[in-house]
């Protein structure tokens, strides 16, 4: 069984050379905080609540980035699980204090489930 504890964040898909244009928007606009840093992808991060809103660029196609993202308290429990019911992981960018991986649903939705290690 997983353990899930909260959504952590969404990430939304933007039109490549969009990248400006959805800083101003959420940014300046709504008023969000933006999280400076070097993120994956080259991704905006804003906070919303206590959530992270996350924007990439990406070409347009089938096989789409989208996906939220669900903090678990047991990740290597997590991936057994998902393994022994024939469900395929896949791993992205590592990032500083977590450990995290995908998978998609029977709908072709992304999930993201991840673990803080710090």
């Amino acid at each position: 069984m997983i353990h899930f504890k909260r959504l952590d964040h969404i990430l939304i898909s933007i039109p490549e050379g969009k990248k400006e244009e959805a800083r101003a928007f959420y940014g300046q606009l709504l008023g969000l905080e933006e999280i400076p840093g070097e993120h994956p992808g080259a991704a905006l991060w804003f906070w919303i609540g206590d959530i992270q809103l996350h924007f990439r660029e990406e070409p347009p196609g089938p096989y789409s980035k989208r996906h939220p993202a669900f903090e678990i308290t047991n990740l290597d429990e997590a991936k057994r699980e998902l393994e022994n019911h024939g469900i395929e992981l896949t791993y992205s960018s590592e990032i500083d204090g977590r450990q995290r991986f995908f998978f998609h649903d029977p709908f072709e939705n992304r999930i993201e489930l991840l673990e803080f290690t710090e």
